[in-house]
């Protein structure tokens, strides 16, 4: 169903992994649910990513496959470089241009002839990049959530726009199978997989943990993980996992623990709970409290100690409900209506979403 007049929409994704990502990946997998998702509305969409990349829109490879998983690219920014010379070259095909490159196009900007967005997916709290923003403060940056801008000096901020999934990509599991608490995403230092093994043992309960492992933190998995794994039997390391096996491992726990100790920008692994109905176990840092309500889709704790008093409480949440939270707040198409005023606004043509609340008397916003 078109929900707007239809617009010619570029998506430039990373090419470390293929939209969507065989394995671990959000950046990319997020920017696969947006392009099909503004296809099935009936916009023309155009998809810049790897080669080996699925989609419904327009495909043009920039590499032949995700750049992690070819082990004779050494440098990954040649390859994004060729990219948005592509992009360059062709740009006056489209009405908006939606970057999710991070900062390497910032310089390209302002010779283009159309709109252009960038959507920041990482963390911004890193005084490199305080000196980088300072000086593109006019570019049309979007969030993923308030947190996320706390750190940053004044920017041409447009939008906040939180991620959002597939309705039938997870289901509901209202009856799980397992006894088992989960852990998802990567094995580094900031996810804490430490601390998740730690509250699982001491609350007797069995972790699986299904993750993958960078170069840079094989060290801490070798070091500080796997002894931790080896010394602990109820602890199960499962690996990277994709999509299919996903659903049945987030769907099975009892809960999904999120024991971060760093600026998070958002948290995918959460939402990808919820809508299998799995309550999340999160610490209280950054975004978490954006996306978790506390005492309704999970608990949002300060401590160990705190966790463990919030696995004691999981039989009073109501999966149904969490799996109705997810479909409300961080569905596909909730996701692509926001990007959609944000497009609009930027290129000077209201949205139907716009007029219509300027109909009933509000004043069309910016997603906040």
């Amino acid at each position: 169903m078109q929900i707007d007049s239809t617009m010619r929409i570029a998506q430039v994704a990373p090419l470390t992994e293929s939209v969507p990502p065989k394995l671990y990946g959000g950046t990319e997998r997020i920017v696969s649910y947006l392009a099909d998702e503004l296809v099935r509305r009936g916009h023309q969409v155009t998809l810049f990513a790897s080669g080996d990349s699925r989609t419904s829109a327009r495909l043009i490879p920039c590499c032949a496959r995700a750049l992690r998983l070819d082990p004779a690219v050494l440098d990954p920014i040649p390859y994004h470089i060729v990219m948005l010379e592509r992009v360059r070259r062709i740009a006056d095909e489209f009405d908006i241009i939606h970057f999710h490159t991070d900062l390497l196009q910032f310089p390209l900007l302002s010779d283009l002839r159309v709109p252009a967005v960038t959507t920041l997916h990482g963390r911004l709290d890193l005084p490199d990049l305080h000196l980088f923003y300072q000086n593109f403060p006019d570019v049309p940056l979007v969030s993923i959530s308030k947190d996320q801008r706390r750190p940053m000096p004044p920017v041409n901020w447009v939008g906040t726009v939180r991620h959002g999934l597939p309705r039938d990509l997870l289901p509901l599991t209202v009856h799980p199978s397992g006894d088992y608490l989960a852990f998802l995403g990567r094995i580094s230092p900031e996810k804490g997989p430490e601390t998740a093994i730690e509250i699982a043992s001491r609350a007797g309960m069995a972790l699986k943990i299904a993750a993958k492992i960078d170069k840079q933190d094989k060290s801490y998995w070798e070091n500080v993980v796997a002894p931790l794994i080896a010394a602990h039997p109820d602890v199960e390391f499962l690996g990277e996992i994709d999509e299919h096996h996903k659903a049945e491992f987030l769907g099975n726990a009892r809960a999904l623990l999120f024991p971060i100790n760093w600026p998070e920008p958002f948290g995918l692994v959460m939402i990808e709970a919820m809508a299998c109905g799995t309550p999340v176990i999160a610490f209280d840092r950054a975004a978490v409290p954006e996306v978790i309500e506390d005492g309704v889709s999970g608990f949002v704790v300060k401590s160990i100690d705190e966790g463990l008093e919030a696995i004691k409480s999981l039989g009073n949440l109501d999966r149904r409900l969490i799996r109705a939270i997810f479909e409300e707040r961080f569905s596909v198409e909730r996701m692509a209506g926001d990007y959609m005023s944000v497009y609009h606004r930027l290129s000077g043509t209201p949205s139907r979403r716009d007029a219509m609340l300027r109909t009933n008397g509000f004043e069309a916003g910016v997603p906040a």
